[in-house]
């Protein structure tokens, strides 16, 4: 028996590879399919199933694609009404897989249909769970993203803790919790950077499966929770409706286009010019209005938070090699119509003598310079509130990067505004919209909150914390 957990950080997704006796089957695989496809091919092994736990919102699954691909059957659990052809499972049912066996185990609660499936292993002994989001390592599924009719999020809660308690809880201790994400997902609201742990740990150390009755798990488990970033909805719906092969995603993405032809493109289609390079690059040149979400940060996600319309048409300006790459990692959330990128880069741009701008970003030592001789300046911290309110420059405005494009009115355009985040990179992101919004005077602050600390600028700390 072969369990393979394969990790990616961008969208801090877990989907699993499981393997016996030259059966393969995969838990809730990401869009692309060639990973997949070449391990069994490798192991000379046949996908037979593709197991999904839940409608994911985060992301799109590469179910469809893969099952196309490979023959394999499509499996949900219980209440998972598709526009496609899939199996859908009753609660204990078990799946052969080589000398293992799978067992469906409801466990509504995140979303009605959410799934654990239990591992058996060639013995028939219990080995491992894949929880979804039924179960994170040191947190529980956010219950308020599948609220629908006269369905409120403490039912889904209460419901989730009847799950929790009926089907995983009663599980030995040494099982294996394996889950759909981990720390950095807004799937949940307190997961361990940890990706897999024992049952019995969790039993010990989860905040959410201590509580000690229902009321106290739902008050708990609803208690901080941040809005659900807005492409939440769409992914579901393409998970649970269908979406179109990858594979032409990528063909039409993947388009290289001159200056003259990636211009005449932007023009034609409205498309927003997306500059994927990191922050000190886009910030010495970029194409007016570019927006900046660094491909070495929290891509998906933030582009995700950002751009409010998956059919919004998008041009690509990329590092060398990455272009395709980028068409890929934007598929994964929904957003499969890029027209092209930029060939040659921004230096391809500059070079054809086109109109450049720039950014403008100081060390936080300048930035406490100015401050001193300017007190009164506009200072944006773009961190999460729950991070202002730990510790902020004295008389910052907290305008979170999220939420920014609501705030703009706030804001004067005429006068310099400092932008700052954790370490840079929301901040350029921020300094990429005010840009194209009109405010040239943004100044970027490298480093942060954590390089400004080091300054003497004045510092609000949270005591309480």
């Amino acid at each position: 028996m072969v369990i393979e957990q394969l990790y990616t950080g961008c969208l801090a997704q877990g989907a699993y590879y499981i393997e016996s006796a030259g059966e393969a089957a995969i838990i809730d695989p990401l869009r692309e399919t060639a990973p997949y496809l070449r391990k069994a091919d490798r192991a000379g092994a046949r996908i037979k199933y593709v197991f999904e736990t839940h409608f994911h919102a985060d992301f799109v699954s590469g179910h469809l694609d893969l099952a196309r691909k490979s023959g394999a059957t499509i499996v949900y659990g219980p209440n998972a009404h598709t526009h496609y052809d899939v199996y859908q499972a009753q609660d204990g049912e078990t799946f052969t897989l080589g000398r293992v066996t799978i067992k469906v185990l409801h466990t509504p609660g995140h979303t009605l249909e959410s799934t654990t499936y239990l591992l058996l292993d060639e013995d028939g002994r219990e080995h491992a769970i894949f929880t979804g989001d039924t179960l994170f390592i040191g947190d529980v599924g956010r219950p308020d993203l599948a609220i629908k009719g006269d369905l409120t999020e403490r039912d889904l809660a209460g419901m989730l803790y009847d799950s929790l308690h009926a089907k995983i809880l009663p599980l030995p201790d040494e099982v294996i919790v394996y889950p759909a994400h981990g720390a950095g997902s807004a799937c949940g609201k307190n997961m361990s950077k940890e990706t897999t742990d024992s049952l019995g740990n969790q039993k010990r150390y989860n905040y959410a499966l201590k509580a000690e009755t229902r009321d106290e798990f739902i008050r708990q488990v609803l208690s901080g929770l941040s809005a659900a970033p807005a492409y939440f909805a769409e992914n579901a719906r393409l998970n649970k409706e269908g979406y179109e092969s990858v594979d032409r995603v990528l063909e039409r993405g993947s388009r290289a286009l001159s200056p003259e032809a990636f211009e005449a493109a932007v023009n034609e289609t409205g498309a927003l010019v997306l500059d994927v390079r990191e922050a000190a690059d886009f910030a010495r040149g970029f194409i007016p209005n570019a927006i900046n979400i660094g491909l070495n940060g929290q891509f998906a996600p933030w582009v995700g938070a950002l751009i409010a319309d998956l059919n919004q048409p998008l041009a690509l300006v990329t590092p060398a090699g990455q272009e395709t790459e980028t068409v890929l990692r934007l598929a994964r959330v929904g957003y499969d119509h890029t027209i092209g990128y930029l060939e040659g880069g921004f230096d391809a741009w500059r070079q054809a003598g086109k109109e450049t701008d720039t950014v403008k970003s100081i060390p936080a030592d300048e930035f406490a310079r100015r401050r001193s001789d300017s007190p009164d300046a506009m200072v944006v911290d773009v961190r999460k509130l729950t991070e202002f309110e730990l510790e902020h420059v004295e008389g910052a405005e907290n305008l979170p990067l999220d939420t920014l494009s609501e705030h703009l009115a706030e804001l004067r355009s005429d006068e310099p505004v400092y932008v700052h985040c954790a370490g840079g990179y929301r901040s350029m992101v921020a300094s990429s919209i005010l840009k194209a919004r009109g405010f040239d005077n943004v100044v970027n602050v490298e480093g942060g909150i954590a390089a400004i600390r080091k300054t003497g600028v004045p510092i609000v700390a949270d005591v309480t914390h």
